[in-house]
């Protein structure tokens, strides 16, 4: 292939992974304040500035855009969040585990209680009325989780959990209480709200130690 050719395609590609990229950027910042159901194709469009023809090059259906937003939101908790937070097996496990729900703490303050967590709102919304948004937001919960009980895990080899405590529960439980402190907050729009649950998941971890 010419070389000429080669750089036209390969200038093709990425001003197409652009495009998409716009499209889905507009679509989740729509869907994260606004909710799935109320964020129509129109609004989409508006915000990213992408021709209906365009949209349709690269979604085949706003369900196929959700899904698609999915796949990146499960990208990013892994590659920015948990990925971070727990990628260090020699590290202390327990400090890896309230460094991350500190981080996720931050992360609140920085968008002043706005918004909340975006799989918990679309959990919330969407659950109960399509089974296929259902099952990918039950799978993103179940690898924070899975982040969670490994760390607890790890804990108990090194002698600072007990070895008698369920550590897939103990995890289920952090993420249960994480997710339920970003609703408080967002529906307060009061950090503090968030700050103290942080703080009694963080204890409630010294109710296992040996």
């Amino acid at each position: 292939m010419p070389a000429l050719t080669v750089v036209a395609t390969e200038t093709k590609s990425l001003k197409g992974a652009a495009t998409r990229d716009q499209i889905l950027d507009a679509a989740a910042r729509l869907i994260h304040i606004k909710g799935y159901h109320a964020t129509s194709l129109d609004d989409v469009l508006r915000e990213s500035g992408v021709g209906k023809g365009n949209f349709y090059y690269y979604f085949k259906s706003k369900e196929d855009l959700g899904h698609a937003i999915l796949d990146r939101a499960t990208r990013g908790l892994v590659e920015r969040s948990l990925g971070p937070a727990f990628a260090d097996l020699e590290a202390n496990p327990l400090e890896q585990i309230r460094f991350f729900l500190n981080r996720v703490l931050e992360t609140q303050r920085q968008h002043n209680c706005v918004g909340g967590c975006v799989m918990g709102n679309l959990a919330s919304e969407l659950s109960d009325v399509h089974e296929g948004f259902r099952k990918r937001l039950a799978g993103i919960f179940d690898i924070w989780r899975s982040h969670l009980a490994d760390a607890v895990s790890r804990a108990q080899a090194r002698g600072q959990i007990r070895m008698d405590t369920d550590a897939s529960r103990l995890a289920q439980f952090l993420v249960a209480g994480l997710e339920g402190a970003i609703l408080l907050s967002k529906v307060s729009k009061d950090i503090t709200v968030m700050e103290r649950c942080v703080e009694e998941l963080i204890q409630h971890l010294t109710l296992y130690r040996t």
